[in-house]
């Protein structure tokens, strides 16, 4: 695999801690062991292996961003399932700056770009390719091409998960 140009970012540590207590609906956290392996866990941005304890929980990565940094994105603030380890894991592991999570090739994600105050400022299709890096890079390259953007997230089409998050600079 080849290096990325961007840096995709997993759920924050201290984040994750705080969703295995309870997650941004307001529910508690219900772990289980998974049987099959496969599940794209967002807190070290790998998929899961057979047997892992792992939670789904709800996320809303635009709301925690922005109460960092004082943006205001209404109605654009969502929340969705993500599946995380149900216990600390000390976040992505050696080789994970090689390529992005989860690119499947054939897979569909959406690349929502976001203005300082959260609002969305534009958004394209990807189908990945085999050359899912290069493709990856381009699209956002592209996104960071408008200087008004300042993040950007990726999410499957399938079920609109958030996938993983990339930021300016």
């Amino acid at each position: 695999m080849t290096d990325t140009l961007w840096a995709a970012r997993p759920i924050e540590p201290a984040v994750a801690g705080q969703l295995r207590d309870t997650d941004d609906a307001g529910r508690a956290c219900v772990p289980f062991t998974d049987t099959e392996g496969g599940a794209p866990l967002r807190c070290c941005l790998r998929p899961s292996e057979n047997g892992e304890r792992i939670a789904l929980v709800s996320y809303a990565p635009l709301r925690r961003w922005a109460a960092q940094t004082w943006a205001k994105p209404g109605a654009y603030d969502e929340q969705g399932p993500v599946f995380i380890h149900a216990e600390e894991c000390g976040g992505p592991g050696a080789g994970s700056g090689e390529g992005y999570p989860f690119a499947r090739p054939g897979a569909l994600r959406t690349l929502r770009s976001y203005d300082a105050e959260g609002r969305i400022a534009g958004g394209r299709l990807l189908e990945i390719p085999e050359t899912a890096t290069e493709a990856f890079d381009a699209a956002l390259t592209e996104a960071f091409g408008d200087p008004g953007v300042v993040l950007v997230h990726v999410r499957a089409v399938e079920y609109g998960c958030f996938q993983f998050e990339v930021r300016r600079g």
